[in-house]
């Protein structure tokens, strides 16, 4: 079993040695522009393309909640875009995180990791514009990818990013 490190820092820089997987949440609209997405972007554009292509695509594919999409960008770096929001916050219309949908994911990026041997670093998913609260996905991340001897490391950013 591993541990949940915690670092502060940018996910999209991980400075560990090996196949490194930046695992973050998206919703189920095919909006991408806000939030951690935007730090992925600066990086590199091939998640965001990916991404896009997979919502428009998405009655051929399996494009939905609980779904992953894993896009590699450097020869040791992947991205996995989980799709785990359903819509996005307005107004007072309440939160749209699914922590099921996070669950599952999850779970399929333990899978990946395991066949890459590949660490998973990630800002704190699910608790920013999705609205989501740490006390409940942590756990989650523990059972799902700790609990497999996966290296995880969750970077806190120090700013709005």
């Amino acid at each position: 079993m591993s541990e949940i490190r915690y670092v502060r820092g940018d996910a999209t820089v991980p400075s560990v040695k090996g196949v490194k997987m930046i695992a973050h949440v998206c919703n189920d609209l095919g909006g991408w522009g806000k939030g951690f997405v935007l730090a992925v972007s600066r990086r590199w554009p091939e998640p965001e393309a990916a991404y896009r292509a997979w919502h428009r695509d998405r009655a051929s594919n399996d494009f939905g909640l609980g779904a992953v999409q894993f896009v590699r960008v450097e020869p040791y770096v992947w991205v996995a875009n989980m799709i785990g929001q359903r819509g996005m916050r307005t107004g007072s219309k309440g939160v749209p995180v699914r922590y099921e949908a996070i669950d599952t994911a999850l779970g399929r990026v333990a899978d990946k990791a395991a066949e890459l041997d590949a660490s998973v670093h990630m800002p704190r998913i699910g608790c920013g514009l999705a609205g989501g609260k740490w006390s409940r996905v942590e756990p989650l991340i523990g059972e799902r990818l700790a609990r497999r001897g996966v290296p995880v490391t969750v970077y806190d950013h120090g700013d709005a990013a």
